[in-house]
């Protein structure tokens, strides 16, 4: 096996000295960015070469493309030479520039919306009529101010103590996932020591700072600078992760597609590390899920200067950093997520979670400083209750997964004996291991049932700012697009790792999300 170039990651020879009986089959296996993603996109291996099998069955079995049953001559049509080219270049190259060129005016949109249009996406629509879209987006960005230094080095100490925690908080080291690879990447679980520092020193910094006139609302004042700093940042992170993964590799989890573009933007390491720093969980976590929670509170802060106590903010905040709380809680489960597993550290998920995390999940609040609402006490309390329940069952469903797993199946799940498969698969090495897929509990109603709860949660920490406008639902609108992609997505990758057994898991478990009817 490939030597790992980072002493952060464990060989998989070290875990299993079987392994050195098995040959390395990398001339029969696709190990680059671009096969990752087209299976992601449901093209299958044989889309990059001329098997007609892969994991025993064949391709297209495995492939989540939903018009395949309902066209007739379809699977002829869209597996010939030219369809799959065509496809292919769509994905790999056409969908990327298009999406690094548009996605970072999303943030923008959502600014100019609340700031400048009441909170209503048809007066912001208003600024494209009898022009062209280019036109209304330069308009747009003309009213966004360059970062002033306060702003900079605000994000500057931020990253740099954010950083710094990483290493000094303490915690047990966890273990993520074995990779295609045969790699085992290792991290210190602090997360939830770090997220309780940071907002007890957030609330601290606010109270003592107050007398001298220096408040956090700083960043909701300024938020057009916040978001022409991060975007800006993110083009020139991705860009040195690109170079990085091309002459500096973590790990053997890393490769080029040979396109520069799809490289770019899907990126060229499975595991980044840089000077032992996680790549993923600064971006991810540090970073995307902690400054969420810092904008809420400082959102909060904004609307208690304003008005004082106001229910409706008071309700979305606390519901938004309780699931906060409970994903750092559970930070070492989340490290063993598809994010995770699948995702290179690219354009994708960097400004994924460097921007649009802090832009688009806290934008509730963000609307509710401008949109004060009183609830009332009967309904912020059912409000809470809903919330509060939504996160319970959310919770419980990832900690059934992890029980059942961590006891090998010789547990009680709702006071029976789970319903298992022990699900057999093979590294690109020709190891063959052993994954257990739960069909019982939560996970025997629907096989991605836990997105229920997180939309419903969604929902109660959105409703408190009523239905004047759609723009506060804007994130259960993106959650509800995500997940449901998601199902997919992750039913097309268990189906080519797991083949027959995820059949016979989809035959006890026939719904994606909810039960009887999808």
């Amino acid at each position: 096996m490939t030597k790992d170039l980072d002493t952060n990651f464990i060989p998989q020879e070290q875990i299993d000295q079987s392994s050195s009986d098995h040959s390395i089959q990398d001339s029969k296996m696709v190990d680059t960015a671009e096969a990752e993603q087209l299976l992601r996109q449901g093209l299958g291996k044989r889309a990059l070469r001329g098997d007609s099998k892969v994991n025993g069955s064949s391709a297209a079995s495995g492939d989540s493309d939903m018009l395949a049953g309902g066209i007739h001559g379809y699977e002829q049509i869209t597996q010939s030479a030219l369809s799959q080219r065509v496809k292919k270049f769509v994905t790999t190259t056409v969908m990327p520039v298009f999406l690094i060129a548009f996605v970072p005016n999303l943030m923008v949109l959502i600014w100019y919306t609340v700031m400048h249009c009441e909170g209503s996406y048809l007066k912001m629509m208003s600024v494209f009529a009898n022009r062209s879209i280019l036109s209304g987006l330069s308009d747009m960005w003309s009213l966004i101010r360059y970062p002033s230094a306060p702003i900079i080095w605000t994000l500057v100490v931020y990253c740099l103590y954010a950083l710094a925690m990483m290493k000094i908080l303490p915690g047990q080291k966890v273990t993520g996932p074995l990779t295609p690879k045969g790699n085992v990447p290792v991290y210190k679980d602090n997360g939830f020591a770090y997220f309780i520092l940071t907002l007890g020193l957030f609330w601290v910094l606010t109270v003592i700072l107050h007398p001298f006139g220096i408040s956090p609302s700083m960043l909701y004042d300024r938020f057009d600078e916040v978001i022409f700093a991060l975007n800006a940042f993110s083009i020139i992170f991705c860009a040195f992760l690109y170079i990085k993964g091309r002459v500096a590799p973590s790990s053997t989890d890393s490769g080029s597609s040979g396109n520069i573009i799809f490289d770019y933007y899907w990126g060229m390491e499975l595991y980044p590390r840089v000077f032992g720093f996680d790549i993923k969980v600064f971006t991810n976590c540090r970073f995307g899920m902690m400054v969420w929670a810092l904008l809420v509170c400082v959102h909060s802060v904004k609307s208690y200067e304003l008005y004082g106590f106001v229910d409706s903010m008071f309700v979305s905040a606390v519901l938004q950093l309780l699931y906060i709380t409970k994903f750092f809680w559970w930070e070492s489960g989340y490290l063993r997520t598809i994010d995770i597993m699948l995702d290179r550290a690219g354009f994708y998920i960097c400004w994924g979670c460097l921007v649009y995390i802090p832009g688009l999940y806290a934008s509730v609040t963000f609307y509710l400083v401008s949109h004060p609402i009183h609830l009332g006490p009967m309904v912020t309390c059912l409000f809470l209750f809903l919330g509060a329940i939504s996160i319970y069952i959310n919770y419980a469903a990832d900690v059934q997964k992890q029980d059942v797993r961590g006891a090998n199946g010789e547990c009680l799940i709702w006071g029976r004996k789970p319903d298992i498969i022990r699900a057999k698969y093979q590294l690109e090495n020709g190891d063959v291991k052993e994954s257990i897929l739960l069909a019982s509990g939560w996970w025997g109603l629907s096989r991605h049932f836990h997105y229920i709860p997180e939309i419903m949660l969604a929902f109660f920490w959105s409703v408190p700012a009523l239905f004047d406008n759609i723009m506060p639902y804007s994130y259960v609108i993106w959650l509800i697009i995500l997940l449901t992609h998601r199902s997919y997505r992750d039913d097309s990758k268990c189906g080519k790792k797991y083949g027959l057994f995820w059949r016979q898991y989809c035959k006890k478990v026939p719904h994606k999300i909810v039960p009887y009817l999808f």
